[in-house]
């Protein structure tokens, strides 16, 4: 006997207004910074600052993808889609973190040409690395501020443009060092930094394409989670044990097939009931968005 346990108590609506807000402000944040670093950049005559804009203005790509999926992934399940559409946010940690990987990749190339055939650096004004500067500041407090509501509502998808936002503090940085290198004469140190933070941004974005690729593909969750949910269906009264326990991910919910034993002596009822009972426990008390049972009986 197979029972589909859907989680009616399952409500996305704080998650969702919790991405919405978080990522409006980033876009307000990315907004004004593209403007400032632009402009300045063409006024002090900062090459590196106006390409800080311009990564700025990538970040707003990635907050309109994230609206985007936080919209769709928020649907409820339909003809099409019987398990809900929470992979959508899973696509869009994919597209963040290639963009990552990209950006990653093309400040590495910028940095190695500007270090195999070095240019002269006209005369830079001192505004420009105080637009930098707290572009910086800026940068890291929307990145941490987004990384909080990521983790409070469990969202691996704004963890990914949480980080994107880190990426975008480190090119600043990046430029900050390279300004003050122009200022006293090593403009060498702004291709030094780069290719340091274009190593760290091209491992983060590997990283986060490397995992949305595995949970697209179905990857089963971690041991110690495997094991809470083994955990809460042994504890539940009448269940004798359990065995061929197999999961998948589902955005950032968990889907779980399972067999659990009953007393063979049972009704089918009580062994319905039971499973029953087992699986709205799972569901409860754990990110679970639906579990399949199958009674054994022993």
């Amino acid at each position: 006997m197979d029972d589909l346990i859907e989680n009616p108590e399952l409500d996305s609506k704080e998650k969702q207004h919790a991405a919405k807000k978080s990522t409006l402000v980033s876009v307000v944040v990315n907004l004004c910074l593209t403007t400032g670093q632009i402009s300045t950049g063409f006024f002090s005559g900062s090459q590196g600052l106006i390409a800080d804009g311009i990564h700025s203005l990538t970040d707003l790509v990635a907050d309109f993808v994230v609206l985007f999926a936080n919209h769709h992934s928020g649907k409820d399940a339909d003809d099409d889609h019987h398990y809900g559409h929470q992979r959508y946010e899973t696509a869009a940690s994919l597209f963040l973190g290639v963009s990552l990987l990209v950006v990653g990749l093309g400040m590495l190339w910028t940095a190695g040409n500007k270090i195999i055939n070095p240019i002269s650096v006209g005369q830079i004004q001192m505004v420009a690395l105080y637009v930098a500067l707290g572009a910086l500041v800026v940068k890291e407090l929307l990145f941490r501020y987004m990384l909080a509501v990521a983790e409070r509502v469990r969202s691996s998808m704004l963890v990914a443009n949480a980080w994107h936002a880190r990426s975008d503090a480190a090119s600043s940085l990046v430029v900050s060092v390279g300004i003050v290198g122009a200022l006293f004469g090593y403009p060498v140190l702004d291709s030094v930094g780069a290719l340091i933070v274009g190593l760290m941004v091209s491992r983060t974005g590997w990283t986060f394409s490397w995992d949305a690729l595995h949970d697209l593909m179905d990857r089963a969750v971690s041991k110690e989670e495997n094991e809470k949910i083994i955990e809460v269906i042994l504890s539940t009264d009448g269940v004798k044990g359990c065995h061929d326990l197999r999961t998948r991910k589902m955005g950032d919910m968990i889907l779980v097939d399972v067999h659990i034993e009953v007393d063979a002596n049972a009704t089918v009822q009580v062994g319905h009931d039971i499973a029953f009972t087992a699986a709205k426990k799972v569901t409860t008390t754990l990110p679970v968005l639906n579990v399949m049972t199958h009674i054994d009986p022993v």
